[in-house]
């Protein structure tokens, strides 16, 4: 997939798992893939992607699911409410996740060596810090998501929306 990275929540959340002595899957809900793919707007190429990387990945025990970047401005508004513009590239998408600590991607690099994408660094990642993001999000969308990560990583610092 072009421009892919392993993103969001599952990089963040086996951060604190590491941290704080839990087993590496505590707490994860998926492992997110995002790609940038103009040239395929389609539901149906996306979820082809999604279906093709899980068959390569039988044994993973979590749902792996693989997100078209270029093509959330299509959807977004029906799921949150409010329209956004089209992202122009994973970086640029991943820039506006809802937390500093998760704003962080990792992928293979021609080098054999991993390429990090964090573009707001790693201190709130690596000192379990939660952080709003508000490039884009609400303080809704912001609360609903500490809400279930105090609850399983209470040890977290999480920074309130204010």
């Amino acid at each position: 997939m072009p421009d892919c990275w392993l993103s969001g929540s599952a990089i963040a959340q086996t951060a604190w798992n590491t941290a704080f002595g839990l087993s590496p899957e505590y707490g994860l809900a998926d492992i997110d893939l995002v790609y940038f793919d103009a040239a395929d707007l389609s539901e149906e190429g996306e979820a082809h992607h999604a279906a093709r990387i899980r068959a390569l990945l039988p044994d993973v025990p979590l749902w792996i699911d693989a997100k078209n970047q270029a093509r959330v401005h299509l959807w977004y508004q029906a799921k949150f409410g409010y329209p956004i513009a089209p992202y122009q590239s994973s970086e640029h998408a991943i820039s506006t996740f809802p937390t500093t600590a998760g704003a962080v991607a990792i992928r293979p690099d021609a080098a054999a060596t991993i390429s990090i994408f964090a573009p707001f660094g790693l201190d709130d990642l690596l000192n379990c810090t939660v952080r709003p993001n508000k490039v884009q999000i609400t303080q809704a969308i912001y609360e609903a998501k500490v809400a279930r990560w105090r609850k399983c990583w209470p040890r977290l610092t999480i920074i309130d929306w204010q």
